[in-house]
């Protein structure tokens, strides 16, 4: 089994869907299939079969629910004899199983037997402030999806109408089909799409869903937002994606978090940067100043001759952690404020002042241009 990272291998995030993980999985398996590489040197046709192999591996584990939950917590030493789950079958080679495993992939087919599919999955945008996701939050969402009909209850049949045998399909709920490819014309079973791989169709159609056995319909729900949670994290809601049209599990419901950007915070991870004014005589003679946290506005010491751009530190006025009980740290910037639009009688004064300086005042100064002599003599 190949050691590199299975999402990495298929270009996915951690957090991608089933959909998701497909797609890139095809994608990228005929871009590195062997056959494309028929005539080309032997270097360039064992590097297709290297690649076309953790390609492979990588959607074994990924497309299965219980291997990809084992992967995600142990990683590779799932799947070693120490792991506990050695069930990973691998690349088998053109003629073999996996060759025909990765057709039926890419064109629906594979397996003969009917399979049960799961729903679609189903993405929905939640904004929040920064002050709701540093306490955590409850939000209402409202979203339609495809559902089961409530007059057949998936049936897709009349009530009380029987049900007969596929035509279509003549019972077997699969149907062959021919696929053209890049790599010439294949022959696929694939499931049957009047009766959805079950075999059976009813006599009479449901007419509340014309025989689809799903209908669209509203979604509304509260759902916790937990505390620490950072933009662009997602959460899953398992179930309630869309209704499976073969008697699978539902479909997912993703929550992509869109946090909103602050007024005076930027996040770093766990911690708040925010950067204050302060004037020039607080600066030089130090004093008290108000600092706004998301707990209300506290007040720090600054101490006498400070410099613009000194960082100070309020532990625990961060984010907290949504992985422990860790809480990060306001980290205050504070920028001198440089007067302006003085009128003469204070220019004179800080003339006045300037020049009652004496170098043990401005040491950075002196340092500045102490150097500046020995690099110039």
């Amino acid at each position: 089994m190949s050691k590199k990272d299975f999402y990495e291998t298929l270009g996915v995030d951690k957090g991608a869907s089933d959909s998701e993980i497909k797609k890139a999985y095809r994608k990228k398996a005929m871009k590195y299939h062997p056959d494309k590489f028929g005539n080309a040197g032997d270097k360039e046709k064992v590097e297709a079969e290297k690649k076309f192999k953790e390609i492979n591996d990588a959607y074994q584990v990924l497309s299965d629910s219980d291997k990809k939950a084992k992967y995600d917590r142990y990683g590779h030493d799932a799947f070693t004899q120490n792991g506990g789950d050695s069930g990973f079958s691998g690349f088998q080679g053109f003629g073999g199983s996996g060759f025909e495993d990765i057709f039926g992939s890419f064109f629906g087919g594979g397996s003969h037997s009917s399979r049960v599919e799961p729903g679609a999955d189903l993405r929905y945008t939640v904004e929040i402030t920064l002050e709701e996701a540093a306490k955590g939050v409850e939000k209402d969402i409202k979203y339609y999806r495809k559902g089961e009909c409530k007059v057949c209850h998936g049936s897709g049949g009349k009530p009380g109408s029987k049900m007969k045998t596929c035509p279509k399909c003549n019972g077997n709920g699969r149907i062959k089909e021919v696929q053209r490819t890049m790599f010439g014309n294949f022959e696929n079973v694939v499931e049957c799409d009047a009766c959805h791989g079950t075999g059976k169709i009813p006599e009479e159609k449901c007419q509340a869903c014309h025989g689809s056995g799903t209908k669209k319909e509203k979604i509304e729900k509260s759902v916790k937002i937990p505390a620490g949670i950072d933009d662009g994290q997602r959460l899953r809601l398992g179930g309630m994606g869309e209704v499976s049209e073969n008697g699978g599990p539902n479909g997912d419901l993703y929550l992509l978090i869109r946090v909103k950007a602050h007024k005076i915070f930027e996040r770093h991870d766990s911690d708040l940067v925010c950067e204050v004014p302060i004037s020039y005589t607080i600066a030089v003679l130090g004093g008290e100043i108000q600092i706004p946290t998301l707990d209300g506005a506290i007040k720090i010491k600054i101490p006498e001759g400070t410099q613009t751009g000194k960082v100070f530190r309020l532990r625990g006025k961060g984010m907290p952690s949504t992985r422990g009980s860790r809480v990060g740290d306001e980290l205050v910037k504070v920028i001198v404020e440089t007067p302006t639009k003085l009128n003469l009688e204070q220019k004179g004064l800080l003339r006045k002042f300037d020049e009652s300086l004496k170098d043990k005042n401005t040491k950075m100064r002196k340092g500045f241009f102490d150097n500046l002599k020995d690099i110039f003599k």
